[in-house]
């Protein structure tokens, strides 16, 4: 009986071993961590494999435009409107002009002052119960930059293969316009393969930058590499453990990075025409999160949350103006800070460190900062909270939270979204969880208040949402979307 028993039990694992063996063989099962570091199986697409899709999707839809071309030019009268968008990702007739189209507005990092904020105009706050239909939905390369917007377009960066692609979008019909690609893959077991950084575009220039520090400015009509370097071998810099994140940001004449090279290269600005370094400054190690431009005390400065510390530096010759230390495990720093006021920074990381507000006091020349309070309510690890009438709202690892900005104070937390991104538009959060749900809550210090949620992109989700013109813009590891909220 024990024998007979044993052999059964035998048999059993026996089959498991197989069956995982197939499944990881030919299915791409694999054993992936999720943003907490907790393992998951999930089936997992081949990059090559991937970009095979992105090929075969991208001709169909070139295929389908030249047909619909075909089909209304005989009989498009002068000054006629243009053809309709077809809803499954292309579009019926070329895109326009690289000068038409709306106004830019979302062409940073988490909107136009990278702090997660969306006041272009009002969007529409009563979703169906069963969720938004997506105006188009189509593959996407892997890795974890957002959007780009601006003049109808939308800019990101995809591994597709053995490239790193940057691609321009119709916002409205998820066509490809362009791309322009070169040879890295940048992979890393923990976090996953791809690139990180969001590309910025201004006057017309998309600026991205790869993992692995390539840094190229492309025209934002053709893709054309207008100039390119790699910022870590310029500097002298190596890579960090997650690859480089920090998109750049344009400041006047230059665009600014954070290549962390030693010697006085661990910030640089270079001239956003021409690529020559115009200067560079400090040594920092640095980490995951982006610089900002803001004004504290009447003094218009950069914010770089460096791996050790959350700096203030000017944005004419990056000389320090102030500091506040600031260590987490792994040195990773990866939220955004958030400006409260007129002088005033509230700043958050995860792996058990926490959140703090600061407050700056200008003094002639010189900068003194004070603590106001600091406490592990709300834990950012590498999501940005975002500011709402005097409460701050984000994910405290992966439970949405509210505290008061002015004391720290927890008002309320609750729903489980994961390690995903949060927006902040006309009075509500827009949540892609870490699932790739969408959520639409309530921003107010009462209560947890959830009023919709739904499935829009499958697999790991970390990538960060973009909203312009009232068009919202998501993707993934694999795929992307957009929905009309206007």
């Amino acid at each position: 009986m024990i024998r007979r028993l044993l052999r059964v039990v035998a048999l059993a694992l026996l089959a498991a071993v197989v069956l995982a063996g197939v499944l990881y063989q030919f299915f791409g099962l694999r054993v992936r961590l999720d943003g907490g570091g907790a393992p998951r199986l999930t089936f997992v697409v081949d990059a090559g494999t991937q970009a095979e899709l992105i090929a075969r999707h991208r001709v169909a839809q070139r295929a389908q435009v030249e047909r619909s071309v075909a089909d209304v030019e005989p009989a498009a009268a002068p000054g006629a409107a243009s053809p309709a968008v077809d809803p499954v990702g292309t579009a019926a007739g070329a895109p326009a002009a690289a000068d038409a189209g709306a106004p830019p507005y979302w062409t940073d990092f988490r909107g136009p002052f990278r702090d997660g904020h969306y006041r272009e105009r009002p969007i529409q706050t009563k979703w169906p119960a069963q969720g938004l239909q997506p105006i188009w939905k189509q593959p996407a390369g892997g890795g974890y930059a957002s959007f780009a917007i601006a003049r109808d377009r939308a800019f990101t960066i995809e591994q597709r293969g053995p490239q790193e692609v940057v691609a321009a979008y119709d916002v409205r019909s998820g066509r490809e316009l362009w791309t322009n690609g070169w040879e890295t893959l940048f992979r890393e077991s923990l976090g996953g393969d791809g690139p990180r950084a969001t590309p910025t575009w201004a006057d017309g220039v998309v600026y991205a930058l790869g993992a692995a520090g390539e840094l190229r400015a492309l025209d934002e009509a053709s893709g054309r590499t207008l100039w390119r370097l790699n910022m870590l071998e310029d500097n002298g810099a190596t890579n960090l453990d997650w690859g480089m994140a920090a998109s750049p940001l344009v400041v006047g004449e230059t665009v600014v990075v954070l290549p962390g090279g030693p010697n006085g290269r661990s910030v640089v600005a270079y001239d956003r025409l021409q690529g020559v370094r115009r200067w560079s400054s400090l040594n920092d190690k640095q980490a995951y999160s982006s610089p900002m431009l803001v004004t504290l005390e009447g003094v218009r400065q950069m914010l770089v949350f460096a791996a050790a510390r959350l700096i203030g530096v000017s944005p004419e010759r990056g000389e320090l103006l102030w500091e506040y230390p600031w260590r987490t495990s792994f040195d990773i720093n990866a939220g955004q800070p958030i400006v409260i006021g007129d002088n005033r920074v509230f700043l958050s990381s995860g792996y058990g460190t926490g959140a703090a507000v600061i407050e700056l006091t200008r003094a002639g020349g010189s900068f003194s900062v004070r603590e106001v309070w600091r406490n592990n309510r709300m834990k950012n690890q590498f999501t940005s909270s975002v500011l709402h009438e005097g409460f701050i709202y984000g994910l405290d690892e992966a439970i949405l939270a509210c505290i008061d900005a002015a004391t720290g104070d927890l008002r309320w937390k609750g729903g489980r979204y994961g390690y995903g991104q949060v927006v902040l538009a006309s009075g509500h959060l827009i949540v892609l969880t870490e699932d790739g749900d969408l959520a639409l809550v309530r921003a107010t210090p009462e209560r947890h208040e959830e009023l919709v949620r739904f499935p829009a992109l499958s697999g790991k989700t970390w990538n960060h949402p973009a909203l312009a013109g009232g068009y919202l813009l998501i993707r993934n590891l694999a795929e992307m979307a957009a929905y009309d909220l206007r």
